[in-house]
């Protein structure tokens, strides 16, 4: 399968891990972790932390690959996930700053992964339906940028518009999500 599988893209690839393919599942950890560590390194400022958070965010991506439902893309996925991963550390790291490390009580320690995931869904829910609701262009403008990756100018190349209004779709969009999920984009 060798060429072909490197040839695919990252929805693809998601689709050959959730029938349990490592080979695809290989690519898309060597596509990402890179990019992550780096992302987590920043944000925590710990090789370590970093490097944990990032092996987690793929563990549990190989744990649940047939549950997963991915909405929009690949990449949009595993970045929220990593955003997510990095905001439970900082938090356990907080919190064990806060406390003396030798008297921590680990029966106050809670899982509470569970809402957390359901959190995450919902956010990503809302999120959708925001988008669902700009005007047409608004919408395809917004996920070239932000599901395709592409830059303000390769949408503006591809749409046949200027850059100028390729920007004012995304501002537009940017401003109608931050009205609409407010609440859950501070969380974020």
């Amino acid at each position: 399968m060798g060429n072909i599988i490197d040839n695919l893209n990252d929805n693809e690839l998601f689709a050959l891990v959730k029938q349990d393919n490592e080979e695809a599942f290989t690519l898309l950890y060597h596509r990402y972790w890179k990019k992550m560590l780096c992302k987590a390194i920043f944000k925590l400022q710990s090789d370590f932390d970093a490097e944990e958070v990032v092996q987690d965010v793929f563990i549990d991506i190989w744990n649940s690959r047939r549950r997963i439902i991915i909405q929009n893309s690949f990449h949009t996925y595993v970045s929220a996930i990593l955003r997510f991963k990095i905001m439970a550390k900082m938090a356990v790291n907080k919190k064990l700053a806060s406390n003396n490390v030798e008297e921590i009580d680990h029966s106050y320690v809670v899982d509470d992964s569970t809402q957390q995931w359901l959190n995450f869904y919902n956010l990503q829910s809302e999120i959708e339906m925001s988008v669902k609701e700009l005007p047409e262009k608004c919408q395809l403008v917004f996920r070239m940028s932000r599901e395709s990756g592409l830059t303000d100018k390769q949408i503006a190349n591809d749409l046949g518009l200027s850059q100028k209004t390729v920007e004012a779709h995304i501002s537009r969009a940017l401003r109608s999500l931050r009205t609409s999920i407010g609440q859950f984009l501070t969380f974020f």
